[in-house]
């Protein structure tokens, strides 16, 4: 088959897409991936075609732009830029199909179920996120939103409607609905509650156990679990960080996310936490001009590392709730400090709480003072180390990206093999 993958967003966003290519290129299929030039090296690597759909500069405009992170206009400002990438992925895709295609596109790459649409490719929808997947009955923590468990499920959809027609459809429908009436096609409304996801099949790459199905999702919903591909055989770890994790106890780890470009505060923050703490700690960015000039003793900062082999050798992680870096410290087994800024972290951080497994800051309480007696807390709970190993434990013989690639599959009208059922 030629698969098209679309990986809209950061290094967390595009890492799950990198490794379910492989897996499709190593069954044989034709695989390219739609994504900015900035993860040209990234797909590369892992032998893998791509099709930009920006320049690294372009990346770099959207990543860094402060108004990302602000938590209630996050969302509009990345809305802005999700609608205009709706034609030109259409025309990628449009592109790139020849003969057997099949499409696997992110939940914002509408210019994906545009062209499902139009050009009748199969496609399927693929949310990283549990709060991608809307609920009047289980429903996720969405900031701006009032949604008890004792509200009336009405209620509930009234207010998922409400942010629709004031926020979502207003900025996304004037972009999506005019190229659509260019192309010929009706309208669409409920742009986030219903038009996001594929009607042919939709893929939530998380366990039931950390979201569990809610009876209002669609019907053609299936989870798969954690991805938890992180570079690893890609990107190794240096000869510094081997001897630096050999030299001494466990460190904590602080990341604030790939997606982050002002990391200052939280790196000066942490940086200072370990010192008053006594403990040695691993900064990770890629920008070098977020640290501080000078670190405390047993203080190391590192590019990048895979997580699936530096987190089991950490005592703690401390980081922005990303459902990537989230899933990675309930594999190795690690507690975390959650800090989270918006969108989907926020949901993440209250599931990871419920688990037993993490504790949580607000970004405006995140000061040594207030990190140093929460980190000593994770670090010295007997009951949080048991929930972590117990949760570490759901992740023997699971393979989410086989199986994700086997629902892929599943899609071409010339599939043939009969897969297993998934939850």
């Amino acid at each position: 088959m030629n698969v098209i993958l679309v990986a809209l967003g950061s290094h967390g966003d595009v890492h799950p897409f990198v490794g379910i290519g492989m897996e499709l290129r190593r069954r044989g299929h034709r695989v390219r991936i739609i994504a900015y030039a900035h993860f040209e090296r990234l797909i590369a690597d892992a032998g893998l075609e791509l099709v930009s759909c920006g320049t690294a500069e372009e990346f770099k405009r959207v990543a860094s732009d402060p108004r990302a992170w602000k938590r209630f206009r996050g969302m509009q400002t990345i809305l802005g830029f999700v609608a205009a990438l709706i034609e030109p992925i259409y025309r990628l895709i449009a592109d790139n199909a020849e003969g057997d295609t099949i499409v696997a596109a992110s939940s914002l790459a509408l210019g994906a179920r545009v062209a499902q649409d139009h050009l009748k490719i199969p496609t399927a929808s693929i949310h990283l996120q549990p709060t991608m997947l809307w609920s009047a009955i289980d429903p996720p923590y969405i900031q701006g939103t009032f949604m008890p468990r004792w509200m009336p499920a009405w209620a509930k959809r009234a207010q998922y409607s409400v942010a629709e027609l004031l926020v979502l459809d207003r900025i996304l429908s004037p972009t999506l609905n005019g190229f659509r009436r260019d192309l010929g096609l009706a309208p669409m409304k409920h742009i986030f509650g219903s038009y996001i996801h594929s009607p042919q099949r939709i893929i939530g790459m998380f366990p039931p156990w950390f979201a569990p199905p809610a009876p209002d999702w669609p019907s053609q919903a299936r989870l798969t679990g954690f991805p938890l591909f992180d570079e690893r055989g890609i990107t190794k770890l240096s000869d510094d960080l081997l001897r630096f994790l050999d030299e001494g106890d466990p460190p904590i780890a602080f990341t604030p996310g790939s997606a982050m470009w002002q990391g200052h505060r939280f790196f000066e923050e942490s940086a200072q936490a370990c010192a008053l703490l006594g403990r040695r700690g691993l900064l990770l960015t890629r920008h070098l001009e977020h640290l501080p000039k000078t670190l405390p003793a047993g203080v190391r900062h590192i590019d990048f590392a895979p997580f699936s082999e530096l987190l089991p050798r950490c005592a703690a992680l401390v980081h922005h709730g990303g459902i990537g870096t989230s899933s990675q410290a309930l594999a190795a087994g690690v507690p975390q400090l959650v800090v989270p800024h918006a969108h989907d972290q926020p949901d993440n951080a209250a599931r990871l709480v419920r688990l037993g497994v993490a504790r949580k800051l607000e970004v405006r309480r995140f000061r040594r003072k207030r990190i140093v007696p929460v980190l000593r807390e994770l670090l010295d709970s007997s009951e949080v180390r048991a929930r972590c190993a117990q949760t570490a434990k759901r992740f023997s013989g699971v393979n989410a990206i086989s199986d994700t690639c086997d629902l892929i599959e599943q899609l071409s009208p010339t599939y043939t093999t009969v897969a297993a059922p998934m939850v």
